[in-house]
């Protein structure tokens, strides 16, 4: 897996960070390596893009590398592909919640097997929460405070009805990755990982140490991704937030998310 870190700045800045830019035209150039026989290829954009003061300079790239336009889509169009991504091989009760934690959003998504019922994208993030509020190490109470009160505002003013959850469907690399180590897993398992299930305290137990540890050791556990280790803890601080609201004691972690939500859209 790569992680290229697009938001890298763009709460503070407004902009692509040109070695944000560097890093993801890198990856597209990998890409396009090793495409072949393809008949259609679809490139979204997400959080950051929409924020952007020059996302031409990202679009245009990407463009000559790929020979596809990345389409800027919306916080509501990102939040059903989650959920379609999601859902396709889960049998829960429902209504179920699909929560997508992002670098620069979060997705919360209510529904069924009939499809959404009600759908939202809050600009609260692993990567723009860091930015915005971590410059210590390990993360003082007083940021974590901060983080708290930012998550807490955000999620007080959903419109998606949570109090009807009946099941939490925690996806994308934040979910994945507090899996791993709430299970303790040697290293990174995505079998391991996915469907897992994880209780509310196990939420709590394993945020508390990502939120109070410092960046040498979270570096020791083999589990979390380099490119995740200095923004898992405000990424972990968002889950634990949502989890303590819900109407449920526990959520299930899904490898399948917005990835296999675009690919089903091309079907």
């Amino acid at each position: 897996m790569t992680i290229v870190r697009l938001g890298q700045g763009v709460d503070a800045t407004g902009a692509f960070a040109p070695e944000a830019l560097m890093r993801v035209f890198k990856a597209a150039d990998d890409f396009a390596a090793v495409i072949e026989s393809v008949d259609r290829i679809r490139f979204v954009a997400t959080s950051a893009a929409r924020d952007v003061s020059n996302r031409d300079e990202f679009l245009t790239g990407i463009e000559a590398r790929l020979g596809v336009r990345p389409e800027i889509i919306s916080g509501e169009e990102e939040a059903e592909l989650s959920f379609r991504g999601a859902t396709m091989s889960l049998d829960l009760p429902a209504p179920y919640l699909v929560a997508d934690i992002g670098g620069g959003s979060t997705e919360l998504v209510l529904g069924d097997q009939n499809g959404v019922r009600a759908a939202e994208s809050l600009d609260i993030g692993s990567v723009r929460l860091t930015e915005r509020h971590i410059a210590t190490d390990p993360t003082s109470p007083a940021e974590l405070a901060a983080i708290t009160k930012d998550i807490d505002a955000l999620l007080d003013g959903t419109t998606v009805p949570l109090a009807d959850t009946r099941a939490l469907i925690a996806v994308a690399g934040t979910a994945t990755t507090v899996a791993a180590v709430a299970l303790e897993l040697p290293e990174y398992d995505r079998n391991a990982v996915h469907h897992a299930h994880l209780t509310a305290a196990d939420v709590r137990r394993t945020t508390s140490w990502l939120t109070t540890s410092t960046r040498a050791e979270r570096s020791a556990v083999r589990s979390i991704h380099p490119g995740r280790v200095d923004v898992i803890g405000a990424g972990a601080l968002i889950l634990q937030r949502l989890t303590d609201r819900l109407p449920v004691d526990a959520l299930t972690v899904s490898e399948h998310d917005i990835l296999d939500g675009v690919a089903l859209s091309l079907t």
